[in-house]
């Protein structure tokens, strides 16, 4: 049979109707992720998935089904930028997972007996296929290479399917191995949060991914606060923030920790701190130096404003700037009134020590 056969049989209408059905019985979400229009579409679409299907069965050739089965995902991955791959992956391998309990009950003249095991071999080969592509994207050439590579593309991708536990298990492999918390923090979950960004600005993850894959990330530098508070102290202190209504604060955290990590006290404000509450928190706490973070570049007029408020305030103060934003200007914290910019927290470091004197 195929899809471009002008009759279709009235008893494979009657098996896309209990497969349709069963997709809602079983998975509730559906609901309020179908409106109308796209119920008809999938309906449509599993009238079509049974063309392919026994086409693929009629000729023995189980690629006609796996490249159709990759044309689809990709396509609805494009129609449907409100869900994220994973999900649409949940859906196709749940619809697969449907389809191939229903066919046995199809009629001989539809699926005889004996084409039987080809067909859910096909099935099952779509469900593989289709649990792979949700990593199937493509990452910036920076993000491919250097040492840490292998290890940054296997926590992401364990991200991008939703594996937390794999994802906690990878980072806790690669801390195993002696690798330091900085180079956990600069090799691979830095890398790995701008990575993210990436793609969702390419609209090839949804917000909800984005920030499911920061939550995830956080819980992970949680598990290192064990060993960040019981080293030497060397009597230096550090109050960073996220500037103004900036909402990414991630990387101000890891700062933060690797600061902490070398003996620093650290004061960690977070995200969308207004301006005299961090001018407030530097008269109690009298850092010798404050770290201030921009992610998107609308926040900079703030962090230039920020820096000048300081300034204006507590004169001799050290402050550094630092995050993804400046990434995009030219050179611009040169003609501001910082002390230091660095893009990496290695470079940061290097500068504080060569500035306090500390040796590590």
């Amino acid at each position: 049979m195929s899809m471009l056969m002008d009759y279709i049989d009235p008893l494979l209408l009657e098996a896309a109707q209990k497969i349709f059905e069963e997709h809602f019985r079983r998975d509730p979400e559906l609901e309020k992720e179908m409106d109308i229009r796209r119920r008809k579409l999938m309906y449509d679409d599993i009238i079509y998935n049974f063309s392919y299907l026994l086409t693929a069965v009629h000729f023995k050739d189980g690629k006609i089904f796996e490249n159709y089965a990759r044309w689809l995902y990709e396509l609805l991955c494009g129609l449907m930028k409100d869900l994220d791959r994973d999900r649409i992956a949940r859906q196709m391998t749940d619809h697969y997972t449907i389809l191939s309990e229903q066919i046995a009950a199809l009629p001989p003249h539809i699926l005889s007996e004996e084409n039987l095991s080809d067909a859910r071999s096909y099935l099952q080969r779509a469900i593989l296929f289709t649990r792979d592509a949700v990593t199937d994207v493509p990452f910036t050439t920076s993000f491919e290479q250097g040492p840490y590579a292998a290890h940054r593309k296997e926590y992401l991708e364990a991200l991008l399917k939703s594996e937390t536990g794999q994802a906690h298990q990878i980072i806790e492999n690669i801390r195993r191995s002696d690798s330091s918390l900085p180079q956990i923090y600069e090799e691979i979950l830095a890398p790995v949060m701008r990575e993210v960004g990436e793609l969702w600005h390419q609209n090839r993850i949804t917000v909800d991914k984005e920030h499911y894959i920061t939550s995830v990330t956080q819980s992970v530098l949680s598990r290192f606060y064990d060993e960040l508070f019981y080293r030497p102290r060397i009597g230096r202190t550090l109050v960073s923030c996220a500037v103004g209504s900036e909402l990414h604060e991630i990387g101000t955290r890891m700062l933060s920790d690797i600061f902490e990590y070398y003996g620093w006290d650290t004061y960690y404000l977070g995200a969308a701190l207004p301006r005299a509450a961090l001018l407030k928190a530097l008269s109690e706490y009298k850092p010798d130096l404050v770290a201030l973070t921009v992610t998107m570049p609308p926040h900079l007029p703030e962090c230039e404003e920020t820096i000048q408020a300081i300034r204006g305030q507590f004169p001799d103060m050290r402050i550094i700037v630092g995050g993804q934003a400046f990434a995009s200007t030219e050179a611009l914290w040169e003609k501001w009134d910082v002390d230091h910019y660095a893009p990496t927290y290695s470079g940061i470091i290097r500068w504080a020590q060569s500035v306090y004197g500390e040796q590590h």
